[in-house]
């Protein structure tokens, strides 16, 4: 039964990779071919997987076939053949989704059998956020479909791929904050070699093929200045209420930088002032302010850019000294403006870090804590302060296990497969479509 069960599967995706290579779609083609490497690895989160796309590739046969009987019919030519020969492929498709699901599907996929559940839902946002985005953007959103014109399913499946795989590291890891470091690190330098090689010339690494300085700042100083161009606002925002402040701690292309600096600073956070985090109030109304003002004025387009690029590289200027020597991440909790928005916003997120009774203040969270949100006073308080972005980090720092996520009706353990799995799935989305 594995076996006809096994073979079904591979059937299902060849004969729908052929069909897909004969409507012209080679993308599509070799990315059903790629599920078959999902079926030779046995991990678990292949069922949840590979038992949709066999029902999906059956409903599209099924479409297919009933348009070719209804075409043959149409014009009088025998179609009989052809209905008998379609049905055996939509029943052998259908078997292959039933086999999914079944207890000998279990017996063969049986790698990884804890997190399964959270890995296959990452794969299915990531792909899912990425061909919707793929299909509504005017231009190609995917580098792939750059270069390769048609080539973005195959983009879209590996990054499904790679999701569902970290999200497995980052859930089992006993310090997810190495990972999390790690791979904000390669978000934040793929960002920047593609802005790069957009400033050599390379238009195609540049999103519309005209350059924006990488400075968060200009994603509410930008609008106000050109007085349009809300799609970064609207993005930012919405990422806000799904992950609340999460943003400035595993999707910033500049929180990334900040964070190494910091890491590789003082191995201990140094303690700052409670009232750093609030500079930032001072340094959004300025950029608002700042935008505003040029705008009124007419200032050309040039002053704003250096402007701009001045404010840029003081955060530089901010993170390759203050993070290092003090451990914490200044540019993130003092200067950088949207970090304010986010933790203000991030309120009306669900989602929050608790602390559970019978903390007993023992500091070693805090130092943990390179955001400054676990102050004594939010131990307190029980819950982080207004500059935490859920990173997680300090979690593994108590020795209690006193610290979690939490999420309306989830356990602490459920929010945080949760909000892992929705964090580590929004990073591949951004991973394939975030450029300049």
């Amino acid at each position: 039964m594995s076996i006809l069960g096994i073979f079904s599967l591979v059937f299902g995706l060849v004969v729908y990779a052929a069909h897909a290579l004969r409507l012209g779609d080679m993308g599509l083609s070799v990315a059903m071919l790629s599920l078959i490497g999902l079926i030779i690895s046995s991990r678990r989160y292949a069922i949840f997987v590979l038992g949709p796309v066999l029902f999906l590739i059956a409903g599209a046969f099924a479409f297919a076939a009933y348009d070719f009987v209804a075409f043959r019919r149409a014009f009088g030519l025998p179609y009989v053949r052809l209905a008998i020969i379609m049905s055996m492929v939509v029943a052998l498709c259908l078997a292959g989704g039933i086999f999914s699901f079944s207890r000998r599907a279990l017996q063969f996929f049986h790698r990884d059998q804890v997190r399964y559940r959270a890995q296959a839902v990452a794969f299915w946002l990531t792909v899912g956020l990425l061909f919707m985005a793929r299909s509504m953007a005017k231009i190609p959103v995917l580098l792939i479909d750059r270069f390769a014109p048609g080539w973005g399913p195959l983009e879209i499946v590996l990054l499904g791929f790679y999701a569902a795989w970290l999200g497995g590291k980052m859930l089992d890891a006993q310090d997810s904050g190495k990972i999390r470091s790690r791979y904000w690190a390669v978000f934040c330098l793929v960002f920047f070699v593609q802005l790069g090689l957009g400033l050599c010339g390379e238009t195609k690494f540049l999103m519309t093929g005209s350059l924006h300085l990488p400075v968060p700042a200009l994603i509410v100083a930008g609008p106000i200045f050109r007085g349009g161009g809300y799609f970064m606002p609207i993005l930012y925002i919405s990422t806000v209420f799904l992950v609340g402040a999460g943003w400035c701690s595993h999707l910033c292309y500049i929180g990334a930088a900040d964070n190494l600096c910091a890491r590789h600073g003082r191995r201990t956070p140094k303690k700052l002032s409670q009232l750093l985090p609030y500079v930032r109030v001072a340094t959004l109304f300025l950029s608002i302010a700042l935008a505003l003002g040029l705008r009124l004025l007419g200032v050309g387009l040039n002053v704003a850019i250096a402007l701009a690029a001045v404010f840029g590289l003081v955060g530089i200027g901010v993170m390759v000294t203050l993070s290092r020597a003090t451990g914490v991440m200044v540019h993130c909790v003092s200067y950088c403006p949207i970090g304010i928005i986010g933790n203000v916003l991030g309120k009306l997120s669900p989602w929050r870090i608790k602390i559970g009774p019978g903390c007993d203040g023992c500091g070693r969270c805090s130092r943990a804590c390179r955001y400054l949100a676990l102050s004594p006073v939010d131990l307190a308080k029980g819950q982080a302060g207004l500059s935490c972005t859920l990173c997680g980090d300090c979690l593994q720092a108590c020795p209690g296990g006193r610290l979690g996520y939490r999420f309306p009706g989830l356990s602490a353990d459920a929010a945080r497969t949760a909000y892992f799995t929705l964090v580590v799935s929004l990073h591949a989305v951004f991973l394939g479509v975030a450029r300049i």
